[in-house]
């Protein structure tokens, strides 16, 4: 995290930290996941597909779209061919082609626009639906014709907020007709002069969520991150804090992991595990629930994904009535909720521009309007801490330490042979929470591993913890950053990609996460497995 939120995280910090930060949380797992992903079995690539017209869907096995957002059904989908050969193997030159979509999100037979600049004469498009598909991980949905390439004007940036903007034409219109929902990447490939290839990610979400356990791609998060254009919220060109944006925009696309975002090691690992489980599944942002009041009415669950960070009050607010009303909610990160954010129009539509001042919010015309500040939501003005709905709470960076069990016989281990004190080497990093009552704590809760760890010469503990609630809704929190990453950890660790992590924390999260998802799937949680607290038999205190 920031620097100033290694002891006592309640305020901003450097860039340069921050940018290091994303090194060590990302960077070996990335090229891990892309590897293993190209190495999967499954379908025949997209030789099958024919090139039609831009916007037309494509379906090489012919089988019928299930039709209505209830009509979707995880599991037949996932019985479809996958596509192996769905990553990018060749990025190609800086800008050798790259783009953005106009929406980050649209119902099934919606439309979007495509922003692409390109060096080469022409490229493609692909949209590949993220799944299991028998571990291919990846569907291929429709192609492009061979379209027409350009090189879009060179972004701006605005004075006042250092906010990257593009201006750039539109290249296309994506048609969505029979497109499932789910999470998808778009890849673009250029074709003549140096190649390249870059994503662009959409997710073409639920109507409806009741009865379904609701995945939730975290796309502020991952638009708070991209420097793409030189700015990101934590720094600017020169590296530091205070040449930051304070103002980030969607209509750009995303530096990060070949145009991913953060996608590919905090996200695609927990989908592919719940789309092979079958359980039935709804599609969703971060932005939709904010802007949805009634999206989450009768989930059976939802899911904040590996690094949720950055949540506006709405989607907070959303979250939490959805607990109060049965719904379980899965935190399977760390640092979730800490960033208080404001979503604002761009050029280009509603939503698409994330306002978040941090210390500088004294400064923000909208927070002069009556707005919230746009700082940490533990912080003043109105002070409020996220451990009200997680339970737990963000205490620190960088931190590299084994996961102990405390808790083996919680219904959530079993199955996987752990017994109390065992450790599982790198699990806890890079971020991590813990549950500490002197912040607003859900009671009953339970601590099911307490990891000593040591954060900058700190002394404290990483906590995973599960708390249940009158409604019947119980609230799982991993605790560690690394968590959705460690799904896809293989092998003794030793070559040192995935942060070290090994077969055994695979299988340990994998088994936990599976006992989780069809528990939580099956409605209130907490009706069968009522919380019992024992904060004060870990930590001695009340």
């Amino acid at each position: 995290m920031d620097q100033e939120h290694r002891a006592e995280p309640a305020g901003d910090g450097d860039g340069t930290g921050r940018r290091r930060f994303l090194a060590i949380a990302t960077g070996a797992a990335t090229a891990a996941g892309l590897g293993a992903a190209a190495g999967c079995a499954g379908g025949d690539g997209s030789g099958n597909l024919r090139a039609g017209e831009k916007g037309a869907a494509a379906m090489p096995d012919g089988k019928p779209q299930a039709a209505g957002a209830h009509a979707f059904d995880v599991k037949a989908e996932n019985d479809r061919p996958g596509n192996a050969d769905w990553a990018v193997v060749k990025a190609g030159p800086a800008r050798a082609v790259e783009g953005f979509a106009d929406k980050v999100s649209v119902l099934p037979g919606e439309s979007f626009g495509l922003y692409v600049s390109t060096t080469a004469p022409r490229f493609t498009v692909s949209a590949y639906r993220m799944g299991w598909y028998g571990g291919a991980r990846a569907r291929l949905v429709w192609r492009s014709q061979a379209l027409p390439g350009v090189r879009q004007p060179e972004h701006t940036v605005d004075s006042g907020t250092r906010t990257v903007r593009t201006r750039w034409a539109r290249t296309a219109t994506v048609e969505t007709k029979d497109w499932p929902e789910g999470s998808y990447l778009l890849r673009l490939d250029a074709q003549g002069g140096e190649g390249g290839q870059r994503f662009v990610p959409v997710t073409v979400r639920s109507a409806a969520t009741a009865g379904r356990t609701v995945v939730v791609n975290a796309v502020a998060t991952w638009q708070a991150y991209n420097r793409w254009g030189g700015y990101g919220s934590y720094d600017g060109p020169s590296g530091g804090y205070a040449s930051r944006s304070l103002a980030v925009s969607f209509d750009r696309p995303y530096e990060y992991d070949d145009g991913a975002g953060l996608f590919l090691v905090y996200e695609a690992p927990l989908i592919a595990l719940a789309e092979r489980l079958g359980i039935p599944l709804a599609y969703a942002t971060t932005t939709d629930v904010a802007r949805e009041k009634r999206l989450l009415e009768g989930a059976a669950a939802v899911l904040s994904l590996g690094h949720d960070e950055y949540w506006s009050p709405e989607q907070r607010a959303h979250f939490t009535a959805a607990r109060d009303a049965g719904a379980n909610i899965a935190i399977l990160g760390a640092n979730c909720c800490f960033r208080r954010i404001r979503l604002e129009a761009s050029e280009l539509g509603p939503d698409r521009t994330l306002v978040c001042y941090k210390s500088s919010y004294s400064q923000d015309p909208g927070f002069k309007r009556g707005h919230p500040a746009t700082v940490d939501f533990r912080s003043a003005p109105g002070a409020d801490p996220e451990s009200s709905l997680l339970g737990v709470i963000y205490d620190g960076y960088p931190v590299d330490a084994p996961y102990v069990v405390t808790n083996p016989g919680h219904w959530l281990f079993e199955g996987t042979g752990a017994k109390a004190g065992d450790r599982f080497e790198h699990l806890v990093g890079v971020e991590y929470d813990k549950v500490d009552t002197g912040f607003t704590t859900p009671r009953p809760i339970e601590i099911l591993a307490h990891s000593p760890v040591v954060c900058e010469g700190r002394p404290s503990h990483q906590d995973t913890a599960y708390y249940t609630v009158p409604s019947g809704a119980g609230v799982f929190a991993t605790g560690t950053m690394r968590w959705v990453e460690a799904l896809d950890a293989t092998g003794d660790g030793r070559s040192g990609r995935n942060h070290g992590l090994d077969a055994r924390s695979g299988a340990l999260t994998t088994r936990v996460t599976e006992n989780l998802l069809r528990v939580f799937a099956a409605g209130p949680a907490g009706r069968s497995h009522p919380a019992q607290d024992n904060v004060k038999a870990v930590y001695g205190g009340s």
